[in-house]
């Protein structure tokens, strides 16, 4: 008899006949059915000084302090930049991907039919003898990054050595930048194939000191509230912080192209931005709002005229923002992605797109947006086969490369944070091809075996696990754990069973890489924003050691 094909293409939708015809745009996501491009609408301010031979004018002093009354310079408390990916549908994040295991931590080995759930036959366990598949993660030096055993290392969190998400990640980023990362992963239970799970932490974040680049504030992929595929909880939302939409890299260059100036130098565009500016607020100065708080309403339509004369002092060409023209990105000898991979894969360009402007800046300046949401569709791949999901996550795996390594080639930390909708089991059966690895085919929805996990990138050096002991730095490593069966333990933690509170410990883990844990709970309940962790006890859901002392990424380029 002849064996079914299960493989789906990674941008070939899934089809699945036990779930109802998507309807919503998330659930087209989901499926694959969109990668989730668009079209973005944004303030249009400059076009023709393409061709203008000065690369910067200036702005007056009067209009470089109105630029600093107005925060348009980033503002002084800048933090690590974050940037989470989202992956929409249900991905497999445990076992298969990253280690998780039983109370003492990711090398506290679950049972092989836990592992089995987990898409990982009898013969691929961790702590098993290993003999190396022909294309398994190398370094720099053609050397295998695991460590023999099915597992890996090679970025302080363990992986399973063959995982997808490795290979991908491994294959994006240097030997050199591999040495500065660590990780953490929080076994969390989360609904399947839905976008109500408030996963998204793009709001806290904001809350708490990062809500201002020196171009914009949020950025997403998604023309949604919270910038991705999964909600943000909705005690943290403020219509102020909604994320512009941002997912290719001509959305990049026109959050800075204001519009037709025939053969103007910069110089002169400069002069005429500021001359509106300032008629602008003579008018102003004139005409009531009739609003109850009329001078804040004032002060802002002055700072929309004040920022559009700064904008053009500081991009007399939209190029200056452009993923494609960044050799560090594309066209370097040693860039990040081929010119082929660049221009055949939407998901490489949409990830680029959000990491420049998270991570880059503008000479002795901050970071272009606050943080970034990188939403991937096509992760709801049971019924595909195992060939599906391996192919779908190692690509997944390179964008979480071209963050970590775009950091690292600009000096600057980052956070990038890892979550799905819900996730899958497999019943045991492998798909035995090239694409499939041996591995157990994904087979149901499984919210049980759900998992979400961050990794950290110091320039400084390896971030560094909290706990006196091997022990306790193991139990930092893992927040909460898995029974042998391959279940989340939903009494491990307080986001085993809470996506909320999931957040929650994300962005405490965000507040203690500045070294800032003690003010989580003052942060949120002046607000009268729930927390739920329980003060007393922080420590215990907190990975690292802080990297950023002090809580201020100083304004230069690189750090």
């Amino acid at each position: 008899m002849a064996k079914k094909n299960y493989f789906v293409p990674p941008d070939q939708p899934l089809r699945h006949p036990d779930h109802p015809k998507p309807r919503t745009r998330r659930e087209f996501l989901a499926q694959g059915f969109t990668a989730g491009m668009g079209t973005v609408f944004t303030g249009s301010m400059f076009a023709s000084l393409l061709s203008s031979p000065k690369v910067h004018a200036e702005l007056s002093l009067e209009m470089q302090q109105r630029v600093v009354e107005c925060g348009l310079d980033g503002g002084s408390n800048r933090k690590i930049p974050f940037i989470t990916i989202d992956l929409a549908g249900g991905a497999n994040m445990a076992g298969s991907n990253v280690l998780v295991g039983g109370p003492d931590g990711q090398r506290d080995t679950l049972s092989t039919a836990g592992y089995s759930k987990q898409g990982l036959p009898g013969d691929m366990l961790p702590g098993g003898d290993e003999t190396p598949p022909v294309d398994a993660p190398v370094d720099d030096d053609g050397n295998p990054t695991g460590n023999g055993d099915f597992t890996d290392n090679s970025l302080g969190l363990f992986f399973h050595s063959d995982s997808a998400f490795l290979r991908g990640i491994v294959q994006s980023t240097s030997n050199e930048t591999r040495n500065r990362i660590n990780g953490a992963v929080i076994p969390a239970r989360s609904e399947n194939d839905t976008g109500n799970n408030p996963h998204n932490p793009m709001y806290a974040i904001a809350r708490i000191g990062q809500s201002k680049g020196s171009l914009l504030s949020l950025i997403g992929s998604r023309n949604s509230e919270s910038g991705g595929n999964s909600m943000a909880p909705a005690q943290y939302i403020q219509a102020d912080l909604r994320p512009t939409k941002v997912d290719r890299p001509s959305d990049v260059t026109g959050l800075v192209d204001v519009g037709d100036f025939g053969t103007l130098s910069s110089d002169a565009v400069v002069a005429v931005m500021e001359s509106v500016a300032r008629m602008s607020d003579a008018k102003i100065d004139n005409v009531s709002t009739l609003l109850s708080d009329d001078a804040s309403v004032r002060e802002k339509l002055s700072c929309t005229y004040v920022e559009n004369a700064s904008l053009a002092q500081q991009f007399p060409t939209p190029s200056i923002l452009d993923p494609a023209s960044d050799p560090d990105i594309v066209g370097g000898p040693n860039s990040i992605f081929s010119a082929a991979e660049f221009m055949g894969e939407n998901e490489f360009r949409k990830t680029a797109s959000v990491m420049k402007l998270v991570i880059d800046s503008p000479p002795q300046g901050y970071p272009y947006a606050g943080a970034g949401t990188i939403a991937m569709g096509g992760y709801d791949y049971h019924g595909g086969g195992r060939s599906t999901g391996e192919v779908r996550d190692f690509r997944a795996g390179r964008c979480m490369g071209a963050c970590l390594e775009y950091a690292a080639r600009k000096g600057r930390p980052l956070m990038l944070y890892v979550s799905s909708d819900g996730s899958l089991s497999s019943n045991g059966v492998t798909e035995d091809t090239d694409l499939g690895r041996g591995k157990g085919m994904w087979t149901s929805d499984n919210q049980q075996t759900a998992a979400s996990f961050f990794l950290v990138y110091n320039p400084g050096g390896q971030p560094n696990l909290l706990g006196a002991t091997d022990a306790a730095r193991n139990r930092h490593q893992q927040i909460g754990f898995m029974r042998a069966s391959g279940d989340v333990e939903t009494s491990s933690s307080p986001a085993a069973n809470n996506v909320d509170q999931l957040v929650q410990m994300v962005v405490l883990n965000y507040l203690a890489l500045h070294g800032e844990v003690g003010e989580f709970a003052s942060r949120f309940d002046a607000e009268g924003l729930t927390q739920g962790l329980g003060a007393a006890a922080l420590d215990n859901y907190v990975a690292f050691e802080p990297i950023l002392p002090g809580g201020v990424l100083t304004n230069e380029s690189p750090t």
